[in-house]
């Protein structure tokens, strides 16, 4: 359904409700007052046809029909083009969704375009209908609503990053091998966030340098301002949480690094261990074997050896496989392998 309403508005009411875009047309140029003119990804030929009738700019045109724009606000003539990023949290998925909202306003029109199914501009609509002090303003109170619910819609967006991030940090000392992975996906997020919402600043304050050019109404002014201030919080909020992420992928890292140290410092000791092991079973195989190769070469039963038929050769033999592992290890318990 691209035309989700229409109305006429004279002193603050809505005086009319055309069915048709013709008819609105007709009541308007008749009656006066100010359209409103609310469109959900309308067709090329329904924006061409209220392009016609309000004499809006091409290029405008051209970006409200292909959508994925940035966060703007140009001035063609005496009409405003304003590309809003609005965006909600989902908590079952735990994501942030973006939407984009284009607004045409004029001397005595406003159209409003949504391509997502936030923010909901018929409630929009409604809370402007029973303020008509401020309705009654014209096509630049309906600007200011829009702002306000668009700003005022990022603060669930707020509460659900900043809930997302407190989780980051449990996981992160819990050594959750997820977390890096998370916190990607949240520095995603929060680089999108900030890509809708640091443009409302030069936006909002761009209006207010026009206020004494274009006439616009004090108390107008007042709340544009105030959206301004609540803009500054919300952008400051999305900076500070860009800088905790950047720290917890700091926090993560020397984590990692850590535990590798500590991995290659448990490889090192087992090493080190190993190797004294190694030089006690080297050291004892040594001393030992000393005494097995002289056993073995008297062990031979062959009749003409050295000292075979002497007295003391058997005592000698033992003396000299007894003194032999004695030095041995007094040699290797020296040099602490032992």
């Amino acid at each position: 359904m691209p035309i989700v309403d229409t109305a006429i508005y004279r002193d603050g009411m809505r005086d009319a409700h055309p069915v048709t875009l013709d008819l609105t047309f007709e009541n308007l140029r008749d009656h006066g007052g100010f359209a409103w003119i609310g469109m959900y990804r309308p067709t090329e030929d329904e924006l061409r046809a209220v392009a016609d009738e309000f004499s809006l700019h091409p290029l405008s045109v051209e970006d409200a029909l292909k959508g994925h724009q940035r966060p703007k606000l140009e001035r063609f003539g005496d009409t405003l083009f304003v590309v809003l990023r609005p965006a909600r949290y989902l908590d079952a998925p735990e994501e942030v969704e973006f939407g984009e909202v284009h607004m045409f306003i004029g001397p005595n029109f406003a159209i409003t375009i949504r391509h997502a199914e936030s923010p909901d501009l018929g409630r929009v609509r409604k809370r402007l209908e029973h303020a008509p002090d401020l309705l009654k303003l014209g096509p630049q109170s309906v600007l200011y609503a829009v702002l306000d619910e668009v700003v005022d819609q990022y603060q669930p967006v707020i509460r659900g990053l900043e809930n997302d991030i407190d989780e980051i940090e449990n996981q992160l000392f819990d050594r959750d091998p997820s977390v890096l992975r998370r916190i990607y996906e949240l520095a995603g997020e929060t680089m999108a966030f900030q890509r809708a919402t640091h443009p409302l600043i030069d936006m909002l304050r761009s209006l207010e340098n026009g206020f004494a050019k274009y006439n616009v109404d004090i108390e107008l002014q007042r709340n544009l301002r105030d959206v301004l201030d609540h803009t500054l919080k919300t952008v400051e909020r999305a900076d500070s949480f860009r800088v905790v992420l950047q720290n917890a992928l700091t926090v993560q890292s020397t984590l990692v690094m850590q535990g590798q140290n500590d991995e290659m410092r448990s490889l090192s000791q087992a090493a080190i261990t190993q190797g004294d092991q190694v030089k006690k079973i080297s050291g004892w195989a040594a001393i030992l074997f000393a005494p097995s190769l002289i056993a073995a070469v008297y062990g031979m039963n062959f009749r003409f050896m050295p000292e075979l038929h002497w007295t003391f050769g058997y005592p000698l033999a033992l003396l000299v496989m007894l003194g032999s592992g004695v030095t041995l290890y007094f040699v290797f318990k020296r040099r602490d392998w032992l």
